[in-house]
Formats: structure tokens, C-alpha cells, sequence
């Protein structure tokens, strides 16, 4: 996978751009990076152009920079991305982190976003058990400044799907990419990008702004942190429709990746 960097803030952000024609962006999940949209690089690579920036502190972006006070400084990031490269229009495809600053980009700039894919994502405040709860994981990977063994049993399943052992070499590689995290990437990125993630305010009164004709919300069947209710929820409100992908949790796009491409590739117009 070959990475780009750009300058957006004073830090430099990497990217994957791969492909030509109407531009796709792609919004990772937290604790992961742009090859969490290998299978769909690859897929949607053949007919647009697929544009992948890096979350600050994961993949090769550097840590956030000081702007990066909450979520409305990381779509204003991303459009800053998308104006460094010239990007007047294109689709939003964002799952988890990348739903949350895609919808607020979309919500804010309407003429810049065509079609908006929701993915394993809330709009809502993050439910105050779980804030506490992801805090709390936090403070102890900081402090610990490693992510010791019991730590990962209870972070790595929470992105997969509950009910067996689906893809055990993704899992795998996503435990160990943690557990090689330094002390330093968790004090200066891990750490305050997840509290600017889960401390998030409440966008669920906005939503009705997104187009609800070219808005969809997607999740796996088997979400455990952003379960298909959050989905159906905010597709009641924006008035879309509402899909979920059988067999996968969280990261549904590793998990379940034929069915995401395969409505990727229906769903998303090519010529724009």
C-alpha cells in the first residue's frame, strides 16, 4: 500500500490516492488504519478514485496536531485534505471515527459530499457507561504505557463479531499491531484522540440535514459497540434507509468484505 503525506495543521497526515475517476473517501475506525480498507482499495480502485487519510496517531500520520479538540476539528481537517487536493466533490464512505467526522463534513459542507455511507458509526453522545468504560481503558493503557495482555482481552474483541472466531489472522495482526504500540503514540495520539472520539457532543439533531436520498446507514449484524439500533435510529431521523452486513461486527469491512464492496460498487454512482 503506497502512502502520501500532506501538511494539514502543522503535522503531516498520510494518505492512500489510488485509482482514477469520481473520488471515494474513505474514513477509518479508531485503533486502526487505512488497510482496514484494503479489500474495498482494491475493489473501487478499478473504477473511482479512492482517497484514504490516515486518523492523526494511527497509520503513518503523525500525532494530532494541537487543533485537534474535538470533532468538528477533525472534519474540518478532512475538508482542509480534500481542498489540498483539489477535491471539489466526492463520495463519503466512513465507518466508526470516520462516519462521525464524515456526516459533521457532510452536514456542514453539503455542495462538497455526493453520496454518504454511514458505517458502524452513532452521531449521538457516546452512552456515559461506555464513555466511562473507554476512558478507563485509556487511562490504564497510558499509564501502563503499553497495552498489557489483559487489556487487549478486552479491547480486540470489541471490534469483531461476537458469535466465533471470523477472520482470526485479522484479529491476530490487530493485537499485535496494539500491543507494538509505544508509550509514546499512546500518551500523544491514542490516548487524546480517543477521548476527542468518546467524548463526543451530540449530533443526533443535525442529522436531518444529510440528504436523505443519498444517505444510507450500515452496520455488521453483529456490532458490538455500535449496535444495529444506533443504525436504525439515525436512519429514522435522517429518513434513509438502513442495511446491515450479515456476519460482521465492527469492523465489517474486513470482516464481511465481498458484501461491502458489492454494495459499494451498486450503491455508488461512478460518473458524477
Amino acid at each position: 500500500m503506497q502512502k502520501h503525506f500532506i501538511e494539514i495543521d502543522g503535522a503531516r497526515m498520510s494518505y492512500v490516492d489510488q485509482g482514477q475517476g469520481f473520488p471515494v473517501l474513505l474514513g477509518h475506525s479508531y485503533l486502526w488504519s487505512a488497510a482496514m480498507w484494503q479489500p474495498q482499495i482494491d475493489a473501487l480502485s478499478k473504477h473511482f478514485r479512492v482517497l484514504v487519510p490516515e486518523l492523526w496517531g494511527h497509520g503513518d500520520s503523525e500525532a494530532p496536531p494541537a487543533t485537534t479538540t474535538d470533532m468538528s476539528a477533525l472534519a474540518r481537517q478532512h475538508l482542509a485534505f480534500l481542498d489540498a487536493l483539489g477535491i471539489d466533490k466526492c463520495h463519503l464512505v466512513g465507518l466508526s471515527v470516520g462516519g462521525m467526522w464524515g456526516a459533521e463534513l457532510a452536514i456542514e459542507h453539503p455542495e462538497r459530499v455526493d453520496r454518504i455511507v454511514l458505517m458502524d458509526t452513532y452521531l449521538g453522545a457516546e452512552p456515559e457507561a461506555t464513555r466511562l468504560k473507554y476512558f478507563g481503558l485509556l487511562d490504564a493503557a497510558s499509564g501502563a504505557g503499553f497495552f498489557p495482555d489483559p487489556l487487549l482481552d478486552i479491547v480486540v474483541p470489541i471490534f469483531f463479531h461476537a458469535g466465533g472466531q471470523t477472520v482470526p489472522e485479522v484479529r491476530e495482526q490487530f493485537r499485535a499491531d496494539l500491543k507494538a504500540s509505544s508509550a509514546e503514540a499512546i500518551r500523544q495520539s491514542l490516548d487524546p484522540m480517543g477521548r476527542v472520539i468518546f467524548g463526543r457532543p451530540d449530533l443526533l439533531g443535525r442529522l436531518g440535514e444529510l440528504p436523505a436520498e443519498r444517505t444510507i446507514v450500515v452496520c455488521g449484524d453483529q456490532d458490538i459497540p455500535r449496535p444495529p439500533a444506533e443504525s436504525n435510529e439515525m436512519a429514522r431521523i435522517i429518513g434513509c434507509l438502513a442495511a446491515q452486513i450479515p456476519f460482521a461486527g465492527h469492523i465489517s469491512s474486513l470482516e464481511n468484505p465481498k458484501v461491502v464492496n458489492e454494495f459499494l460498487l451498486n450503491w455508488l454512482p461512478r460518473n458524477r
